[in-house]
Formats: structure tokens, sequence, C-alpha cells
């Protein structure tokens, strides 16, 4: 038998179902954070956000659909904490104010419902990122607008719309490369999750016994660090939060004047307002400016300001210590890198450290010997991927006294991604050097820049801006445009014995233009395996590799 309706004793029940299902997450959510974060991690700071809420609907006496909307509405805003609380306040604030209008909930109310609590928490975010919470919550409000065109039967639309939820979460490492490099979710959307299989475990009449997420990949992440690496990452130092407590009424243009202020002195803003209450959230090097602006609106309560990169530092060292205490592993990666493209590839390899570096900015033995520290394994493999980084690897290798530091030779990227991929876990040591060593002669390297200045090289006229073609041997090809240079160099690069063309494009070049390039090639070498990655390196428009 379908159900078409849920009145307010079914949504205060699916309502505390959620909650009590995120409950029971909170801490395996929070252990999978990569950081934790100043002011709590997302589990804690989610749970302690809805739980303000469930406190405000387990008050009431004889309510209705429009009190306990009101009562979600306000409790969640109240308590919420954290960037991953404030957006589920917003979205249950967008969600409840379509909610409390009605008598009942269908399909129909339930998708403007989903669709008014996306744009709420969309708007209450300054600069919104994708591959979050909102993201989740847009997949979810999209599935609910299709299936209410579709059914009006609960019963059919809500496992489809979760199911749509889970397929767009598992999507966010795409969107955001920091999930991508941790093997995870976003975490706020999984806390969505959660609270939507809580919510429809109670609609489905289910006995409400939950329990919790397994530990593992595909699960949760959050951190006010996210895109933190080191303390110089920090531009501002001071998480600032507090609730103003109105005077007057708190308009809209108030509010799109008061979150210009605070990006103004800072990032990370959140300032969002439900009647006579306004919750603030801002990371700033000078709070007072905030506090100050903000008593304009009336009084101030709950302040709370972290030191960000006090809590870097502490993590930083708790992290050392843990990896200190940890036992070593038989072998570890250590590789010289440029480009954000480029270090991911390495990162997928499986490389522990990659060190940014390279033509134009070589490490030094400092920085190898800092890398080789943070390895915590028996054998480490340095990767140079230039000839003038081989010997400060080497100096490097003769400081270390604890670890037995094995440095390839490798001149360029290609023939460090090279070697990597030949790497043999069964195979030992020295059976292993000998192979990527010999796995790093065989492939051939072509780069593609351009000139800064006239001059003549091997008999070739190179004027400035010309575009240059460089093989392991020096310049190869000179020409006046990126893509026939390119081709060219490939084509010297390429004989009856190629197997393999790699092709990595920087940072100056479109995606649109490598796939061009990509085509051309594809159509000049049908016999030979190509494929195409973005590398993201400075100077060079291309990096090529033939094996």
């Amino acid at each position: 038998m379908a159900i078409k309706t849920i009145d307010s004793e079914l949504f205060i029940k699916m309502f505390l179902a959620g909650a009590a299902n995120l409950e029971v997450n909170k801490e395996i959510i929070n252990d999978l954070n990569v950081f934790p974060v100043p002011d709590g991690d997302t589990g804690t700071n989610m749970n302690m956000t809805i739980m303000a809420a469930v406190k405000e609907v387990n008050a009431l006496e004889n309510p209705s659909l429009d009190s306990v909307a009101k009562a979600i509405s306000s409790g969640s805003l109240r308590g919420a904490r954290g960037n991953s609380g404030v957006i589920l306040s917003q979205l249950l604030r967008g969600f409840t104010k379509v909610v409390r209008e009605e008598q009942v909930i269908n399909t129909k109310t339930l998708a403007l419902a989903c669709e008014r609590a996306c744009n709420t928490a969309y708007k209450a975010v300054m600069k919104p990122k994708e591959g979050t919470i909102l993201t989740v919550a847009k997949g979810i409000a999209d599935k609910a607008g299709e299936m209410a065109e579709f059914t009006d039967d609960l019963e059919v639309a809500l496992p489809e719309i979760i199911e749509h939820g889970k397929k767009v979460l598992e999507h966010t490492p795409e969107l955001l490369p920091v999930l991508k490099a941790a093997g995870v979710v976003d975490s706020g959307g999984q806390g969505l999750i959660e609270i939507l299989n809580g919510a429809y475990a109670a609609f489905s009449g289910k006995e409400i016994d939950f329990e919790p997420i397994e530990l593992g990949k595909g699960n949760a992440v959050e951190s006010e660090f996210k895109d933190v690496h080191s303390l110089e990452d920090i531009k501002f130092g001071y998480c600032t939060e507090f609730f103003i407590l109105t005077e007057a009424t708190f308009t809209e243009s108030d509010e799109d004047e008061f979150k210009g202020f605070l990006g103004s002195i800072g990032d990370s803003v959140v300032c969002v307002a439900d009647e006579d209450v306004v919750k603030i959230h801002v990371h700033t090097n000078d709070p007072g400016l905030a506090l100050q602006r903000a008593l304009q609106y009336g009084q101030l309560s709950d302040l709370k300001i972290e030191n960000m990169r006090e809590e870097f530092k502490e993590l930083l060292a708790k992290e050392e210590e843990k990896k200190a205490n940890e036992p070593r592993k038989e072998v570890g990666f250590i590789a010289v890198s440029v480009g954000e493209g480029m270090s991911g590839i390495f990162k997928e390899l499986g490389v522990d450290v990659v060190i940014e570096g390279g033509q134009t900015m070589n490490p030094s033995t400092e920085d190898i010997l800092t890398a080789i520290e943070k390895v915590n394994a028996e054998h480490v493999f340095i990767y140079p991927n230039n000839k003038n980084i081989i010997l400060s690897a080497n100096q490097a290798k003769d400081l270390t006294k604890d670890k037995h530091v094995v440095v390839i030779p490798t001149k360029t990227i290609p023939q460090g991604i090279a070697a990597l991929i030949g790497y043999m876990e069964n195979q030992d040591l020295e059976s292993n050097i000998k192979h990527m060593e010999e796995v790093t002669q065989e492939v051939k390297t072509g780069q593609v820049t351009y000139a800064v200045r006239d001059t003549q090289f091997d008999g070739k006229e190179i004027r400035q801006g010309d575009i240059m073609g460089l093989c392991d041997k020096g310049i190869n090809v000179v020409g006046t445009d990126v893509q026939g240079t390119t081709l060219k160099l490939l084509g010297n690069l390429v004989d009856e014995d190629s197997e393999i063309i790699s092709i990595y494009y920087g940072v100056d070049v479109g995606e649109e233009e490598a796939n061009n390039l990509y085509a051309e090639v594809e159509k000049s070498y049908p016999e030979v395996d190509i494929d195409i990655h973005f590398g993201g390196q400075p100077i060079y428009y291309y990096v090529l590799s033939v094996e």
C-alpha cells in the first residue's frame, strides 16, 4: 500500500531517528579525519548541531508540523558548531521553512523543501566548494524534484532519493583533490547520508538499532586544515565563532553587508540569521574587528576564538610522534616533482613524500634529508627526476645513518614514473635496483617550452618567443607554434620499437588544446598505446614520454 504523506508524528520519528544514526556514527567519522579541526571534528560538529535541535523538539507539547519545524530550525542554528554544523543547520532551516507551511509532507512538498534547503545552505557559505556536503545536498534536491514528477508514493521516492545521494557522495573525490588524495569521500556529505538513512529506517517502521558504518576507504573526511600543508598555508590564524543576539531586525541587506566585511578581513565566512539570532564563523588575523562590527547589530554570546597556527603545530607534533612510534615498513619512496598533476601521479603510484622542485627550483640536500626522516621505512628509494638533483640526493644518502637509502638516478619525471611502475614487490632489493635502472634507460623524454632570448645552438637559429622541443640530448626542434613543434619532436622520438607514448600537459595548456594534440598523435601512431594526463607543470607546455 502506497504511503503518500508524512504527518507531524511520523516526521518527528524520522528526524529523531536520523539524529540517532548520526550519533552512532559520529566517532567513526571523527577517526577518519585527516586533521582534527580546532573547534571539533566533523561527526562531533554535526552531532552537537542536530542534538540541539532534538532537545528543542523533545520539549514540545502537542507538536504540530509548524512547531516541530520551528524547533528544528531554531535549535540547530543555536547549536551549530564548525562549518559542517553551520551548513547542516542551514539545510534544516531551508527544509523546515517549506514544511512549516504545510499540514503534511508529500513528494511535491519534499521536493520543494529539499530545493529550499540546498539554496539556503549555498547562500550561507561565502565561497561554496563543490565536492562537499553542499554537492550531496544539491544531488538530493535534484533527485527529489525528479521523483516528484514521477510518483506521489513516498515509499518509491525516498529510497531513490537516498540512493542517488550516495552516488553523488561517492563522486565527491573527483571534485575535490584533497579527498581523492586521501582516498575518501566528503565527511559532511557522509554525515548527511547517515541522517537520511536513519530517517528512512523510521519511515519504514524498522526498529531503530543502528550499527556504526564500517571504517575504511570511501568514507568521511573533513578539516579546517583541508588545504593546509604547512604553517605558511594558514593565511588567517584565528578561527572565530559567535552569535549575535540582534536588537533589531537583521535584514538581508545587513547579512550581505556583514558578509562582505568579514570577507575583507578573512575567509571561511559563514553568516546566517534566524529571527533574533545570527551565527558567525570566520577565519581572520584580527578577531577584534569582527567583534567590533558585530556589536553594531546586537549583543554577542558563545564567543570562541581558536589559534589555528598553534593547533596546527600541535597536530604536526602529534603526527610526528605517532609516526615515530609506528613499526617501520620495509620500503618507502621519495620523488621530486613539479606541478599538481605530476605530484598526484607520484602519490597514486605509492610515493610516501613528494618534494616540490625541479628545473627552476632544485631542492637542497637538507630538503631531501627532511623527506627521508618523514619516511618510516628500512629502505628508502629516491627518484631525483632531474640531473641537477642527483648529487644532492646522493649527499643526503651519505648523511643518513639510520636507514638504507637508494638513489635511482632518474634525470626526468617520465624516467621516475617508469622506474616506480617497474618496482616489483615480489623481488629482492638488488633485483629491483637493477631492474629500475634498466627501465629508465628505455624511456625517451621530450619537453616543449619557449625561448627567453635570441641565441644560436647546435647550428639552430633561435629567436625570443620561439617554441623549442627538447630531448635527452638537447634542443631537438625549433618552431613557432606549440602543437606543431610538439608533433615534430614526438616524430623524432618515436621509432619502430616504440610501444607507449605518454603526454603530460602543463598549467599553460587548456584541456581542449591537449585533447586536440592527443587526437593528432592517435591518428599518427595507431599501433602505439597513447595516454594523456594533466601534469600541471610550469614552463613546459608538454612533457612527453616514449617507451
